[in-house]
């Protein structure tokens, strides 16, 4: 098995780079939030494999908008209920955040409406909660959007799993692009940057250092098309799901640490453009509970603790 994007795949990251820079709009005129609605319902029929690179673009761009939970969370669900605000969503009229744990949503200063997950249940409601810090100003987060005033959108445990998968997959794919961003500017940087008369990306420790985290991002991400295929085919998706969430946050928490210490001084000034992407690469792994993933995966495989 061969997991490689396809050249329509590729056409359609290629195809998303420029709207992700105009905004909201643009990417409502390519259809972006439609892409996983079957086209009887004005989308585009794609599947989760189709996604993936787009994530990643959505990711190295640091969207400041709940792209990801609208278009890959939200609307297939919407879809999937046949729930009649989809058209909305689709047309890009509609803006949906992602609660996460501890009422806590990312977006939802920027979204019109929150989806909550939790207790088997899928709720919908209005966009409410407090503004509240994170180390990402970027994700207008508020707290105490609580699911209790929600109307519930649907309780069938497939649809509410598989779009808990989802959203970790959306996650893990923005991780990989994130990595890849702050990646490319390390080694553009470390270029043209000179020291005793020689670009530093020459020097022995920043070349090991760049290595590694270029190995971390490139066995991190075909685990994340497998498990997007793992969910198109409803194989083991759980587990391939929490594979790649864990391996993705690793990488991009690695690439950060490289990148920063391979900037030197520069890489600790807050205003200077690295910091946009590794703090949403932060605030994201953060936000994905690898420990409850790496409990299910070691219960998967029938680990057992030891002591010693």
């Amino acid at each position: 098995m061969r997991f490689a994007l396809t050249e329509d795949q590729l056409a359609f990251r290629d195809a998303v780079r420029e709207p992700l820079s105009k905004g909201w709009d643009a990417l409502a005129e390519l259809g972006l939030f439609g892409a996983l609605v079957p086209a009887e319902r004005d989308g585009l029929g794609l599947a989760e494999t189709d996604l993936v690179a787009v994530l990643e673009e959505v990711g190295a761009a640091a969207v400041p908008h709940p792209v990801s939970a609208t278009a890959f969370v939200a609307a297939p669900l919407l879809a999937a209920t046949d729930d009649p605000r989809l058209a909305d969503v689709v047309a890009g009229r509609t803006r949906i955040a992602l609660a996460g744990p501890g009422g806590l949503t990312p977006f939802g200063g920027h979204a019109d409406l929150v989806l909550h997950l939790d207790g088997g249940v899928a709720r919908l409601g209005p966009a409410a909660g407090a503004p509240v810090s994170t180390v990402d100003t970027t994700l207008a987060a508020v707290l105490g959007a609580a699911s209790t005033g929600a109307a519930p959108l649907t309780d069938d445990p497939a649809l509410v799993a598989a779009a808990a998968r989802r959203a970790g997959l959306a996650a893990a794919a923005e991780l990989i692009g994130l990595g890849r961003r702050m990646l490319d500017l390390t080694v553009g940087y470390v270029r043209q940057r000179h020291q005793f008369g020689a670009p530093v990306g020459s020097f022995q420790a920043v070349k090991h250092h760049l290595a590694d985290a270029t190995l971390a991002l490139e066995f991190a991400a075909p685990s994340v098309l497998a498990a997007a295929w793992a969910m198109e085919h409803d194989v083991d998706a759980e587990r391939a799901v929490d594979g790649a969430v864990v391996l993705a946050a690793d990488a991009a928490h690695a690439v950060s640490r490289a990148a920063i210490q391979c900037h030197g001084a520069i890489g600790y000034t807050v205003e200077y453009e690295l910091h946009r992407y590794a703090k949403r690469a932060w605030a994201l792994e953060a936000s994905c509970d690898t420990g409850a993933r790496l409990d299910r995966l070691a219960t998967s495989l029938d680990l057992k603790e030891t002591s010693s």
